[in-house]
Order: C-alpha cells, then sequence, then structure tokens
C-alpha cells in the first residue's frame, strides 16, 4: 500500500483512507457488522492506516461500529479520524459533551485526526462565534486530539477565508476529475498546497457516479488500461496531486475493497497520456449536458415557486452519468418542481446564458416528471 508522509502532521499515512460512511446494512437498515469487518480487516492487512468516521454517519452507528472493530487493533498501528457536527452545537459547551461522546463510542482516548465537519460560511460562523478553534486547542493539550484540520462544502471564497484564519494541520475537500471547479476545487487545492496545509479529498468517485461511465467514455479508458475499472481512473487522478496525502473512498461491498485496495497498492501518479485521457471522458460527459445551466441563480427566486437550477442540474447529471433512474427518484422528491412554470418569462431577461427556461423545464418535466 503506497504511504505518503508530510511534516506538516508528522504522520505517513496510507493513499487510501478507508472512509466510513457507506458500511454495508442488513435489510432493516442497520450496519452489517460482519461484512464490514471483513472489509476493514482486508484494508488493515492490506496496509490501510486511515479510517474516517463522523458522529452522523449511520445514524450515529458508524463510529461505534468502528470503535468496536478498534478494539481488534493494535491502537498504534493505525489512524483514527472523526469530526465535530458543528451544526448540532447549540451552546459552546456542546464542543466537549460530543467530543467526549465520541470517545467513548471509539472506545479511544484520542483521535488522530479531528475536522471541523462540513464547513460553510453560516458554520463557520458558529466556530467563530463559540470559540470552537480555542476549545480544540484545548483538547489537543489535554492529548484527546493529536491534529486539527476541518472540511468543506461551500464556495472558494469561503474556502479562502476559512484556510486563511488558522494554522490548520489539514483540510478535506471534494474533489474529482468532474468537480475540478466545483466547491474549493483546484483553486482551493493550490492555495492550500501553497500554506503546506496537506489535503484529504472526499467524493473522488463523485458519490459513485463515476465508478460505472457511460460506454463512449469507458472505451477511452479501456484504449489505455484495460484492466482498470472506473473507480480506479477516478482515485487515481485524485491521488496523482502530490499534495493529498489521503483519498478518502466510502467502500460499501467487499468487492469494491478488493478494487480500491488493488488501485493503490502499486500507485504511480499519472503519466500525460493519462490525464489526456481523463481530460476527453471530461469532454464526452460534458458533451452530455443537456443544458447550459453554470448555477449562477441570476434567474431566482422564480416568483410560482420553481428551482430552476436545481431542475437542470438533476437533468443534467442524469444523462452526463447515464442515470435517468436515480434522477427521476431524486426529482420526485424535490421541491421546486419544473410543472410549476408558468411561462411568464422574467427568468430569461436575467439569464446570462440566455436560455430558453421555460422551454427546457418543460423538458425537465417530460424526461424526469
Amino acid at each position: 500500500m503506497k504511504k505518503r508522509y508530510f511534516n506538516k502532521t508528522d504522520a505517513e499515512t496510507s493513499l487510501l483512507g478507508f472512509g466510513c460512511m457507506r458500511f454495508p446494512v442488513k435489510e432493516d437498515g442497520s450496519i452489517d457488522e460482519e461484512l464490514t469487518f471483513k472489509m476493514l480487516d482486508e484494508a488493515y492487512n492490506r496496509g490501510v492506516n486511515y479510517y474516517d468516521t463522523a458522529y452522523p454517519y449511520h445514524g450515529g452507528e458508524s463510529e461505534r461500529v468502528v470503535g468496536k472493530w478498534l478494539q481488534t487493533k493494535d491502537r498504534d498501528s493505525l489512524y483514527v479520524v472523526s469530526k465535530m457536527p458543528i451544526w448540532k452545537l447549540e451552546t459552546p459547551e456542546d464542543f466537549d459533551r460530543i467530543l467526549n461522546e465520541q470517545l467513548e463510542k471509539l472506545q479511544t482516548d484520542h483521535l488522530d485526526f479531528y475536522l471541523m465537519h462540513a464547513l460553510n460560511q453560516e458554520r463557520w460562523a458558529t466556530v467563530k462565534n463559540f470559540e470552537l478553534l480555542e476549545k480544540a486547542e484545548k483538547a489537543r493539550a489535554e492529548g484527546k486530539i493529536k491534529r486539527l484540520g476541518f472540511s468543506f462544502h461551500d464556495e472558494y471564497p469561503v474556502f479562502e477565508e476559512i484556510i486563511n484564519a488558522y494554522d490548520w494541520d489539514f483540510c478535506q475537500i471534494q474533489f474529482n476529475y468532474m468537480d475540478t471547479q466545483v466547491q474549493a476545487g483546484l483553486k482551493g487545492y493550490e492555495l492550500a498546497k501553497s500554506k503546506n496545509i496537506p489535503m484529504v479529498i472526499m467524493e473522488p468517485i463523485k458519490g459513485g457516479q463515476l465508478a460505472n461511465v457511460p460506454d463512449e467514455i469507458k472505451s477511452v479508458f479501456r484504449e489505455i488500461h484495460p484492466d482498470w475499472s472506473d473507480a480506479a481512473w477516478a482515485l487515481r487522478f485524485v491521488a496523482s496531486f502530490d499534495n493529498v496525502y489521503c483519498v478518502l473512498s466510502g467502500m460499501s461491498n467487499f468487492e469494491q475493497t478488493l478494487d480500491n485496495l488493488n488501485t493503490f497498492e502499486n500507485f504511480e501518479p499519472f503519466t500525460k497520456e493519462e490525464f489526456a485521457a481523463v481530460a476527453k471522458a471530461k469532454d464526452l460527459f460534458d458533451a452530455r449536458v443537456q443544458v447550459p445551466c453554470t448555477g449562477c441563480r441570476y434567474c431566482m427566486p422564480c416568483p410560482f415557486g420553481v428551482n430552476i437550477p436545481h431542475c437542470f442540474r438533476v437533468l443534467n447529471d442524469s444523462h452526463i452519468y447515464n442515470q435517468m433512474e436515480s434522477g427521476r427518484k431524486q426529482y420526485a422528491s424535490m421541491d421546486g418542481k419544473a410543472e410549476l412554470c408558468q411561462k411568464c418569462g422574467a427568468c430569461m431577461v436575467e439569464c446570462p446564458q440566455h436560455i430558453e427556461i421555460p422551454t427546457m423545464l418543460e423538458k425537465v418535466t417530460e424526461q424526469l416528471g
């Protein structure tokens, strides 16, 4: 298993990290502990030493199951990672209460890596107002946490503010070959690298959407490496960035575990030819876009309640990733459906892309409604 060492964290981590938010489950929705332990054992035995869980994963059960599994291993042989759910805090004192609860569930006296979970502008305000960085420093002094970072879900300007506000040990962002311009993106990666802040990457396979790509994209990949899975291409792309010290994969079955382990066993960064293949794949994905909506939201709010950007995003993703059925299910559960459109045209006046929005909303209704 390939490992990377970063002076900033004083840790040598496996390049593959086990994301503990998508464990296999039984029919009743509970975690299948037998299969989960089999997957965790396989990863551990083949060199994975980074295990990432969080307070809300699996309805709060992920930390408990990981803690149970930890009792079968030498604690000093691996890194345990969890996160503070900022949205759960009603008072500053909740920080210590939740951290102590996490340590109890994980059956450990310390966390090797600890993150402020899913920061956005609102949650960052809570971090500042509740002086949570000071509380985290106190917890570090007490030996409860060793390294402090944050995970992020917002736009780049918010990322820039957060990363410049504190001497973070590491940070975690969503990044994959389709999302280099989404959220923190490549710009955020470069900023973190310039500040010598190593990165953990989440959603390298875009929630599974890059694990089974359309046939014309498969052919691009198979021409170069017939034996690589689609997921392996996505994982290797992210791992080819040298300031990435760990790539998280939320494995939910044993086959995925084996494929991911094989991907990182003899990993080498992408060649120019491989980067070119991914660029070509992205172009083919982009050609499947149905509506050239950038999500700027200039068209909003709609006077009749249509969530125009969301409608277009669901339609586009359904075509881009060849997942029409899941797109219909997602559309069925959303608010602000295209059917609410009254063709008033107010949105078209504001659209910088000059999209025929009412016509495109009809397309949404026809294909997803």
